[in-house]
């Protein structure tokens, strides 16, 4: 019995050890081990783990005629705080994080995403599928039940806000979801932030995927993927 009982002790401190290393100071759990992608589900012709990091290409080879995902098969807290690092190369490169969503067929997704592509033009935006832009950078709005902007007011110039982008190189990126508020920051600077109260569209669970967008060549790095729920 005190052997079993030593045993026992010793999976448990074990246990202990290995989830404090996946968790950090501040309390954010890592989603991505650096090695693989074990907790990851995606098309294996697009994402790999390349230099310890997850890699995405599109290549003449290989070109990606359809947008597909990468999606977390961890269980994602409905509230949360989300942080990335990622990098994109590629003239019209596009990508994004897909959050609160649904798994659709052949790795494809519906829903909210944080947005980045090469242009600019809707990097710091929060983009749904079917809604289009739910907020652009540079703005605080609020959303009603019946999808319409009831309130919106300027956080910056979203020409100023974009220089806080570096192209070509490494980004943070964090998506804050706490109940119907949902922040976006990029590199610390907040992008755009929405009070989103659609009845049908604002859903408050859901996956999260990292995105290899259809269209010209190009390739996107993720690294540094780690979430604290609120």
């Amino acid at each position: 019995m005190k052997i079993l009982c030593t045993i026992f002790t010793a999976v448990v401190l074990l246990t202990a050890a290995v989830q404090a290393a996946d968790t950090d100071a501040d309390g954010f759990t890592a989603l991505f081990n650096g090695k693989d992608l074990t907790g990851w589900d995606g098309k294996t012709e697009f994402w790999s783990v390349q230099n310890g990091v997850i890699t995405s290409e599109s290549t003449p080879a290989n070109p990606c005629k359809k947008s597909n995902y990468l999606t977390c098969t961890a269980a994602v807290p409905d509230n949360f705080h989300f942080k990335i690092t990622f990098r994109m190369q590629g003239e019209g490169s596009n990508s994004g994080i897909q959050f609160r969503s649904k798994q659709l067929p052949d790795y494809d997704t519906y829903g909210y995403q944080a947005d980045v592509d090469d242009s600019g033009q809707w990097t710091g935006c929060l983009f749904h599928h079917k809604r289009g832009a739910v907020v652009k950078r540079g703005f605080e709005d609020v959303i009603g039940a019946d999808g319409k902007v009831v309130s919106s007011k300027s956080i910056g110039d979203p020409a100023e806000l974009i220089k806080q982008y570096k192209k070509g190189g490494w980004n943070d990126y964090e998506v804050i979801a706490d109940g119907s508020v949902i922040t976006l920051k990029i590199n610390g600077k907040e992008m755009c932030k929405v009070d989103d109260r659609h009845a049908t569209e604002a859903v408050k669970s859901g996956i999260l995927a990292l995105q290899m967008h259809q269209g010209k060549p190009m390739k996107v790095e993720f690294k540094n993927v780690k979430i604290k729920a609120l």
